[in-house]
């Protein structure tokens, strides 16, 4: 999908305001060159302030990108674009995010068997003065897990510092039965709906660039 621009987009600072390496790995994985800058933005925005789950995690990752691009500026580094992405795992009207303790881990992990719940992925690319916002959400259907499953997960220290307490893309890809949805939403960065953004920023300016580029 970026191909028509991934001549301009290979000589950009890229930045993403976060300290995963799954998402730098995605980004990558399509050719881009990302730098990761974890966010220092406390991420504690209250949830009953908005009107949807969508609202909320868009709204904590463009605080992450914001804050961000300010203090790479006042370090002297410009970048032209910057990722945010907040994603939070729902069941019942409730939002889980990542578990502060292994019995948190136990109580949400419990929650989620044999049901299905929807992962929300709330993304913001700002590339110079161009913001965009936008969210994914998907549905994951676990299947029933007893407490010794449970508790094995635990004891491999990857529910932690995911939300919901598991990761698609690792163990705790073996708890899904099925998902409806983006795939990559449940990893934590929707590259569909990044890429159609990214390819909408950069496309108008395609063309006097590319002759620039080549004269």
């Amino acid at each position: 999908m970026l191909q028509p621009v991934m001549h301009l987009l290979k000589h950009k600072n890229i930045i993403l305001a976060s300290g995963s390496p799954r998402r730098k790995e995605l980004i990558e994985n399509i050719g881009l060159k990302v730098a990761l800058c974890p966010s220092l933005f406390e991420e504690n925005l209250d949830p009953k302030a908005f009107d949807n789950f969508s609202d909320f995690v868009e709204e904590t990752a463009l605080h992450k990108v914001l804050e961000v691009e300010k203090r790479l500026k006042e370090n002297g580094n410009n970048p032209d674009v910057v990722i945010g992405a907040d994603t939070m795992v729902t069941l019942d009207g409730k939002m889980f995010g990542k578990p502060t303790s292994e019995q948190e881990a136990y109580d949400m992990l419990k929650s989620l068997s044999g049901r299905s719940h929807t992962v929300y992925t709330g993304v913001v690319v700002k590339a110079l003065d161009d913001v965009v916002k936008f969210t994914e959400k998907t549905d994951v259907v676990f299947g029933a897990l007893d407490d010794e499953q449970i508790k094995g997960y635990i004891a491999t220290g990857e529910p932690m510092d995911k939300a919901g307490g598991y990761g698609i893309q690792g163990v705790g890809g073996t708890f899904v039965e099925k998902i409806n949805g983006d795939y990559f939403t449940v990893v934590g960065l929707p590259l569909y709906r990044l890429c159609s953004v990214l390819y909408e920023l950069f496309k108008e300016n395609k063309e006097i660039l590319t002759i620039n580029a080549t004269t």
